[in-house]
C-alpha cells in the first residue's frame, strides 16, 4: 500500500530522460509536492530550504536542514542526503545548494521548479540566476505532465482513500442533526473514521501529507446561506431546518487524496431547493458523459457551461467543472474552457459543477474521476439522490 522504490526509481529516470532530450544536464526542485513524488519524503516546508538536485546520469542529491538530516536519511528515495547546519546561519543554505550543483555538473544548463527557495515563512535569500550567473529553465510543465497520469499504485491509493472517505461522510451524516454545531459533528465523525482507518490498515499507515493526518469530512461553514459560497470557512455554525449544506470528506493515504462532496438537506426539501438539487445532478451528469479519452477538458467543461445558459441560471455559476486530483488536493489539469489537455486514461479528477443561489444555498456533488481506455470510472459511491441525502428535521 505504498509507492515501491522501484517506482521511485522509474519516475526519477523519467525526468531524467526527458531533461536529456530538452538539453538540460539537470534540474532542482524545491517543490514539497515534487520533492514527494520524487523521493518519497514528505516534509514540513519552512523558511529552511529544501531542495532535490537530479542530474541526468541518474544521480539524485537531496539537500536538507540539519534538523530533518535524519528524518531524510530514513524515508528519502536518494543517493544522498546532504545537510547544512541551519537557516540563516553564517553561511547561508544556497551556498550549499550551489556547491552541490556544481559537484553534479549542472551548473549552465539547469532547470528548476523557481528560481531560488521561495519567500515562503520569512526566508530571504538569492535567486539561482544570482548565483550560478543563468537563468534555470523552467521544469514545471515536465514534471506537472508526469504528475497528471496516475501509475496503478498510485490509482490503488486513491482508491483507498475513497474507501476510508466514504466511512467518515458516513458518520458525517448519521451525527448530523438539528442543534448541533458544524464543529461537533465534524470532529466525531472525522476522528471516529480515522481511528476505524488506523485499526484496519494498521501501524503501516502513513498520512503523508500536509492536508490531514486520517480521515476527514466537515462542512467548512458550508451550511444554509453560507453554503452558497463555494469556499467558505468553518464557523461553528449550529444546523437548522431548512438548511442547506455542502460537505467535503477525503482521507490522506501515502499522501495520495480523494474528494467526496455531498449536497444535503435538513428536514424536508422546499420545491426551490428540490429543482436546484435536481438541476446540479444533471449538470454533474452531463459532465460525466461528456469524459472519455482523447476529449480535451475545455470540451467537458464548455458542454456543461453551455447548460447553464440554455437553463437560464448562468448567475448560479460559479467555477469550472473539476480539477485532477492525487497528491495535491488540486492538481492540473482543469476541465475548464482555458484548458486544452487532452483526457488520457489514468488521470483522475473531481467532477463537480455547482449551483450556487445567494439567500437559499448552493448545491454541489463532487465524484472522484478516473479515465480508463473504455472511458470513465467513478471512483467514489456514496449515495447522490436527495432522499438518501436529507436530514431528518
Amino acid at each position: 500500500m505504498r509507492i515501491s522504490s522501484q517506482e521511485y526509481d522509474l519516475r526519477c529516470e523519467t525526468l531524467t530522460a526527458a531533461l536529456r532530450a530538452e538539453g538540460w544536464r539537470g534540474a532542482v526542485l524545491f517543490d514539497r509536492d515534487y520533492i514527494l513524488y520524487y523521493t518519497g519524503f514528505a516534509f514540513i516546508p519552512t523558511e529552511r530550504p529544501i531542495a532535490l538536485v537530479l542530474n541526468t546520469a541518474g544521480e539524485r542529491v537531496l539537500l536538507v536542514p540539519r534538523l530533518e538530516r535524519e528524518h531524510a536519511e530514513a524515508y528519502a528515495h536518494v543517493h544522498n542526503v546532504e545537510a547544512y547546519t541551519e537557516y540563516p546561519d553564517t553561511t547561508h543554505p544556497m551556498v550549499y545548494l550551489v556547491n552541490i550543483i556544481d559537484a553534479l555538473g549542472i551548473a549552465g544548463a539547469l532547470a528548476a521548479d523557481h528560481d531560488g527557495y521561495p519567500w515562503i515563512l520569512g526566508y530571504r535569500g538569492p535567486s539561482l540566476s544570482e548565483l550560478t550567473g543563468v537563468a534555470p529553465a523552467n521544469v514545471r510543465p515536465l514534471v506537472e505532465a508526469q504528475m497528471m497520469i496516475k501509475s496503478p499504485a498510485e490509482i490503488a491509493l486513491i482508491r483507498e482513500s475513497v474507501k476510508w472517505a466514504n466511512l467518515a461522510h458516513t458518520l458525517l451524516q448519521r451525527y448530523t442533526r438539528v442543534g448541533a454545531t458544524e464543529t461537533e459533528v465534524s470532529q466525531r465523525a472525522s476522528d471516529e473514521a480515522t481511528r476505524a482507518m488506523l485499526d484496519a490498515i494498521g501501524p503501516i499507515y502513513r498520512a503523508q501529507s500536509a492536508f490531514g493526518h486520517g480521515a476527514h469530512a466537515g462542512y467548512r461553514g458550508q451550511i444554509g446561506r453560507q453554503s452558497a459560497i463555494p469556499h467558505a470557512l468553518a464557523n461553528n455554525l449550529t444546523f437548522q431546518p431548512g438548511d442547506v449544506l455542502v460537505t467535503g470528506a477525503s482521507a490522506p493515504v501515502w499522501g495520495y487524496l480523494s474528494e467526496l462532496e455531498r449536497t444535503m438537506i435538513v428536514g424536508t426539501p422546499s420545491d426551490e431547493q428540490k429543482r436546484f438539487f435536481d438541476t446540479m445532478c444533471a449538470l454533474q451528469e452531463m459532465a460525466l458523459h461528456a469524459m472519455r479519452p482523447g476529449v480535451t477538458c475545455a470540451e467537458v467543461d464548455r458542454t456543461v457551461r453551455a447548460a447553464y445558459e440554455q437553463l437560464g441560471i448562468a448567475d448560479t455559476w460559479r467555477h469550472h467543472t473539476g480539477h485532477a486530483i492525487g497528491l495535491r488536493y488540486h492538481e492540473g489539469p482543469f476541465l475548464d474552457v482555458g484548458d486544452n489537455t487532452v483526457l488520457q486514461p489514468g488521470m483522475v479528477f473531481t467532477v463537480e459543477p455547482g449551483v450556487y443561489v445567494p439567500g437559499l444555498g448552493g448545491f454541489r456533488h463532487s465524484d472522484t474521476v478516473l479515465i480508463t481506455e473504455e472511458g470513465i470510472e467513478v471512483l467514489t459511491y456514496y449515495p447522490r439522490d436527495l432522499d438518501a441525502l436529507t436530514i431528518p428535521a
